[in-house]
C-alpha cells in the first residue's frame, strides 16, 4: 500500500492536471465548448441514449445536459427524437454533421497529444494509458455516487441514558 505522501503528491498531481484538459479544450472550435464536447463524445461512445442516461454520464445536473443538448441540436449535430418506449422522452443520437464534428474534435486532441508527448516512447504512452484506465476504473463510471450528498458522519455515541426512577406520589 502506499505511503501516506505518495497519496499527497498524487492529489497535487492530478489537482495540476486541468492543465492539460484546459489546453485540450483551447483547440475545440469556438462554437463547441468543452460540455459540448464531451455530449458529442459520450454519444460517439455509447449510441444512442436517453438525456437523463446522459446526464449521469456527465455527472451534471439535468438543466446543464439540456443547455448542451439545445444548443448542439441548434447546430443540427444531434437529433431528439421520441422514445418509442415513453413518448414523454427524448432519445438523443449524432447526425452525420455531428459525427463529423466528433472525428475533428478527435482529430485536433490527437495532434495535440502527439506534439506534447513527442518525446514519450511508445512503452511510456502504453503504460500511462494503462495507469490511467485503472485509475478511472477504480472510481467508476461516476454513476453510483451522482447526486448523494456523501453520508453523514456517524453521530458521536452517547451514553445510555440513567434509568427512569419512580416517582413517588401521594394518592390524591
Amino acid at each position: 500500500m502506499a505511503a501516506q505522501a505518495q497519496y499527497e503528491e498524487l492529489a497535487r498531481q492530478l489537482s495540476a492536471f486541468g492543465v492539460v484538459k484546459r489546453d485540450l479544450g483551447r483547440i475545440m472550435p469556438a462554437v463547441c465548448s468543452p460540455g459540448s464536447a464531451a455530449v458529442l463524445t459520450l454519444l460517439g461512445r455509447h449510441g444512442d441514449m436517453r438525456m437523463s442516461n446522459l446526464s449521469e454520464l456527465l455527472a451534471v445536473d439535468m438543466s446543464v445536459t439540456s443547455r448542451h443538448v439545445a444548443h448542439l441540436a441548434e447546430r443540427g449535430w444531434i437529433d431528439r427524437s421520441p422514445d418509442p418506449a415513453d413518448r414523454r422522452s427524448r432519445i438523443l443520437h449524432l447526425t452525420p454533421e455531428g459525427r463529423t464534428v466528433l472525428a475533428e474534435l478527435y482529430r485536433r486532441s490527437v495532434a495535440l497529444l502527439a506534439e506534447r508527448l513527442s518525446d514519450w516512447t511508445d512503452d511510456e504512452i502504453g503504460q500511462l494509458i494503462r495507469l490511467m484506465s485503472r485509475l478511472r476504473a477504480g472510481f467508476g463510471d461516476g454513476r453510483s455516487t451522482l447526486h448523494r450528498p456523501p453520508p453523514p458522519p456517524a453521530p458521536p455515541s452517547r451514553p445510555a441514558p440513567p434509568p427512569l426512577h419512580e416517582t413517588t406520589r401521594t394518592p390524591a
